[in-house]
């Protein structure tokens, strides 16, 4: 016969009794790393300036850079200047967005309002980039004059460049088929498949296309897009015409 332990016997616990209060102080301390983390990045949240945050919050970005608004062309040149607006204003208004996201109302001219850079090596300057690539208004205006399609009369003291979407394509398309404004020819650089050759040649003029200062999440997709952007053109040309034919 067994004596039955007093009161003050030391209780003894099962195995499995005991396995399981040792799991549940080890999973407890997890809580608060998980409350650092969430912490951590409300902070982060509450440090974008609330005019950023709402752009991009509003910003409505796509996955398939929008056709371009003019007609005809070298599909090559046109798959180019999608994929540069893939990197510089891939939104679903890509025309008339500015830095960061927000849009202007449509206007006869470069809009020229300056905003604040929130990230990069330039932070707290403004840059007046605006439409589908992001010109600055000082660009703009040096490339207008030399490749606008309807610049003003020569009586018009005060006329303005328009910037219409299809006078910002135009402006760039002719700009890149221009052999003696980067040195080389990019239609025939294209067509060789030296793409890598044609973004290092624009990255000082565009720097999201890579081999610059402010790459961002769309440079390393770059040769992927253009890619298929270049055979959605090809399809799209018209059948037996030459590539650049109504657009020289």
């Amino acid at each position: 016969m067994t004596s039955r332990p007093s009161d003050s016997s030391p209780q003894r616990h099962s195995p499995t009794q005991q396995v399981s209060r040792r799991q549940r102080r080890q999973g407890q301390p997890t809580i608060l790393p998980v409350l650092i983390v969430l912490l951590g990045a409300w902070y982060l949240v509450r440090a974008i300036p609330e005019r950023s945050l709402r752009q991009l919050q509003e910003t409505v970005w796509v996955s398939h850079p929008e056709p371009l608004a003019m007609e005809g062309g070298d599909p090559y040149i046109r798959a180019l200047m999608r994929t540069i607006s893939a990197a510089e204003s891939n939104t679903i208004e890509p025309y008339t967005v500015l830095y960061g996201g927000e849009t202007f109302e449509p206007v006869s001219r470069h809009p020229n309002v300056c905003v604040e850079i929130v990230a990069g090596p330039n932070t707290g300057d403004c840059t007046t980039a605006a439409g589908r690539y992001q010109f600055l208004t000082e660009t703009w205006e040096e490339k207008a004059h030399k490749y606008h399609p309807h610049p003003p009369a020569w009586y018009e003291v005060w006329g303005e460049f328009s910037f219409d979407p299809e006078s910002q394509d135009m402006v760039v398309y002719q700009w890149l088929k221009d052999p003696t404004a980067w040195g080389f020819d990019i239609s025939t650089a294209l067509r060789e498949e030296r793409l890598e050759d044609v973004l290092k040649r624009l990255s000082g003029t565009w720097t999201s296309l890579g081999y610059g200062i402010e790459s961002n999440s769309m440079t390393a997709k770059l040769p992927r897009i253009y890619r298929n952007l270049l055979e959605e053109e090809l399809q799209n040309a018209p059948a037996g015409a030459l590539p650049g034919a109504g657009i020289r």
